[in-house]
Parts: structure tokens; C-alpha cells; sequence
């Protein structure tokens, strides 16, 4: 049976709507994803910067004093 020509129009419609859905979908979650990225990226600046200045240990980077509080922390939960 052949489609009349509203039903034609109609799946003209539903398509650009879904279209049209998709680009605001993908536009949320990119600002979405910018923002997200932006907030980490900053929490990790503020984190890097406070181990540094009050966890470090003398000649002990950032990187290793992380892992060692890591470390201490496992070692307390493992106890209980």
C-alpha cells in the first residue's frame, strides 16, 4: 500500500525533529563534557598544590606523596 502524501510529510517532520534533537543533544553534552573537564582540571590543580605544600615530604614529588597517603590510607581501612 502506497503512502499518501500526509503520511509522507509527517515522516519529513519526525525526521528533522529527531534531527534537530540530536544537534541540541550533542551541543549539552559537549558543554556538559567542557565543563566537567574544566572542574577536575581545576580540583587537581588545588589538590596538586595542597599535598605540595602540606603532605610532601622532603625530596618526596607530588606524584609519590599521593601514593604514599594512598598507601597509609589502605593500610588504616585494611586494619578495621
Amino acid at each position: 500500500m502506497a503512502d499518501s502524501k500526509f503520511v509522507k510529510t509527517n515522516k519529513k517532520i519526525a525526521e528533522k525533529i529527531v534531527k534537530g534533537h540530536k544537534t541540541i543533544e550533542k551541543g549539552v553534552v559537549d558543554g556538559y563534557k567542557k565543563i566537567e573537564e574544566g572542574v577536575v582540571g581545576g580540583y587537581k590543580k588545588v589538590e596538586d598544590k595542597f599535598v605540595d605544600k602540606f603532605l610532601k615530604k622532603d625530596g618526596e614529588t607530588i606524584e609519590e606523596a599521593k601514593a604514599r597517603l594512598k598507601a597509609e590510607e589502605e593500610k588504616k581501612t585494611t586494619k578495621k
